[in-house]
């Protein structure tokens, strides 16, 4: 497991969960990359805006226009029926509100990776021991996730992180990472993935060989992102996100219905 006292060019660091103003984020991707560069400390990032890859997508396109020093990684924080649930490294949308398993199923079918954020907190919609229990159990590979966040700053995985560790360690191997789930650009690197070289392919060779680990950053003090901004920021949480997560369910049967009455005519 990599070891922060090692040199310092040894190993990378993958701030693998970031969220723009595509969904609940504050800021645009131009801005998160520009603040990522001047402050030099990531290698590798993730775009995951909550069950909507569009975000990541024209992340990337920003980022393939300007000569960063970071790697880039498209992901989405999919709501599943039992909790959020990263997928990394995916290229089309990612349904909703489908059970654990068959979400990491359908990320495994895309080349993806799963990860699991913010672990049995109670404080928004997460994975709970039992129900990751219950699919590590399932026979079929292809249902059980690759990684589970160990290192999160926000309130939703600060209180969850030690326990996070200890369970996995003692019962189910998972390769470990770290994300700051930043929604402001202050905040983007205050948690991150440790591994052993410095692109976004090796992050997923450490993940795919358990040789990854999480780490907490700095803290970011409130009053350097402002009440206002977080006040704002909390606006958009309910109001952005569950237009993504109930539109397209809404409109499959807004369809279904249509079919069914043109059927009758």
């Amino acid at each position: 497991m990599p070891d922060d006292a090692a040199p310092a060019r040894r190993f990378g660091r993958a701030d693998l969960q970031v969220h723009t103003a595509h969904g609940d984020g504050m800021e645009d991707a131009r801005t998160i990359f520009e603040r990522t560069e001047v402050l030099g400390e990531l290698d590798v990032i993730a775009v995951t805006d909550h069950d909507d890859i569009r975000g990541a997508l024209e992340a990337r396109e920003v980022h393939a226009r300007a000569p960063y020093h970071f790697d880039f990684v498209t992901g989405i924080e999919v709501t599943t029926q039992h909790g959020h649930l990263l997928a990394l490294w995916v290229e089309e949308p990612v349904r909703s509100f489908r059970t654990l398993e068959e979400t990491v199923a359908a990320i495994h079918r895309q080349g993806g990776l799963a990860v699991i954020p913010h672990p049995f907190s109670l404080l928004t919609r997460s994975v709970g021991r039992r129900t990751l229990e219950r699919v590590l159990a399932i026979a079929d590979p292809t249902t059980h996730p690759d990684g589970i966040e160990v290192a999160n700053p926000t309130s939703a995985g600060w209180d969850t992180g030690l326990r996070a560790i200890e369970m996995n360690r003692a019962r189910w191997g998972l390769a470990e990472t770290g994300g700051s789930d930043a929604h402001f650009a202050e905040a983007v690197g205050a948690a991150y993935t440790l591994f052993p070289g410095r692109t976004s392919e090796d992050v997923r060779h450490a993940i795919l060989t358990r040789t990854s680990a999480g780490r907490r950053g700095p803290g970011i003090p409130l009053k350097q992102i402002g009440a206002g901004r977080l006040a704002l920021q909390q606006v958009r949480g309910l109001s952005v996100t569950p237009k993504k997560v109930l539109g397209p369910p809404i409109g499959r049967l807004v369809e279904r219905v249509g079919a069914r009455t043109r059927a009758r005519r």
